[in-house]
């Protein structure tokens, strides 16, 4: 009977000190004092800004009764560019590091959710996208284990679908907001890299695709350049913004564009004024 009890208190022993080690519990903490002062925030009482404007009395606070909270429009899609899942948890849980994402994707297909989709992760960067130049505030972003340079675990890319079924579902996110961070920030990012299979994406309903049409030619009145910035593309530096379109809709790194590329892009100008 004492032999029994020692091997329950050690067990015990265990238990209580793997669960005081977790790995990320001082993370978890942080993350719930944040939330908590993110609250506070929210709740205050609104202030009139009309002191700092005029001389005259300030008027009384009036709360509205219709509001709810800010909703994603945008997912981008990332590669973590690390080489394993836990390095990129440790990355996004150094407060130093100053980048995040709300999903992680391991190789296994797991998904670790880090951040509430109605809170604003540090993914982005500085980035466009049409008129859009606060791509952080309006988006979901989701980071892919993979260091760039290798082909996307099928298990990962099932689970991201299931992942883009329920966002899209969720928030009514429309189809062609389904980007990369290489769309939205060309002149920095490569991701995710050339074998992300967006073509596959697109006919699930998540971005848009065309495919080459030899009888579809970009109008001559049109430069490749405009025609990208139609598309979205930032086009301060119209070399990486073509990269940026031959990786996303052409899986190349070429910088010459072709007939083939030039149909695939008139395609998508036309989708593009089409949905506006």
């Amino acid at each position: 009977m004492k032999s029994l009890t020692k091997v329950g208190f050690f067990f015990t022993i265990v238990f209580v000190f793997a669960c005081n080690t977790f790995q990320y519990q001082a993370t978890n903490r942080f993350y719930k004092k944040q939330a908590k002062q993110l609250v506070k925030q929210i709740i205050e009482t609104p202030y009139s800004i009309t002191d700092s404007l005029n001389n005259i009395p300030a008027p009384m606070w009036v709360g509205t009764t219709n509001f709810d909270l800010r909703k994603p429009n945008f997912v981008i899609i990332h590669h973590t560019a690390q080489n394993s899942f836990e390095e990129t948890l440790r990355t996004f849980t150094l407060e130093r590091t100053k980048v995040s994402a709300h999903y992680v994707i391991c190789k296994d297909g797991t998904v670790h959710h880090m951040l509430n989709d109605y809170l604003r992760a540090w993914h982005g960067g500085v980035a466009k996208w049409g008129n859009n130049t606060d791509i952080n505030s309006s988006s979901i972003g989701i980071e892919i284990d993979n260091n760039g340079f290798e082909p996307f675990n099928p298990k990962q890319i099932e689970s991201l679908l299931n992942l883009l079924s329920v966002l899209k579902n969720k928030y009514k996110i429309p189809t062609p907001n389904f980007i990369g961070h290489g769309d939205i920030a060309p002149t920095r990012k490569n991701d995710p890299n050339i074998q992300f299979p967006w073509a596959m994406l697109a006919n699930k309903g998540y971005g848009v695709w065309s495919e080459p049409n030899p009888s579809i030619k970009l109008k001559e009145n049109l430069s490749v350049p405009y025609a990208l910035a139609l598309v979205g593309y930032d086009i301060k530096d119209s070399v990486a913004a073509i990269l940026a379109f031959k990786r996303h809709f052409r899986g190349d790194s070429t910088l010459i564009m072709n007939d083939a590329d030039k149909s695939v892009l008139s395609q998508l100008v036309s989708k593009k004024l089409a949905s506006n």
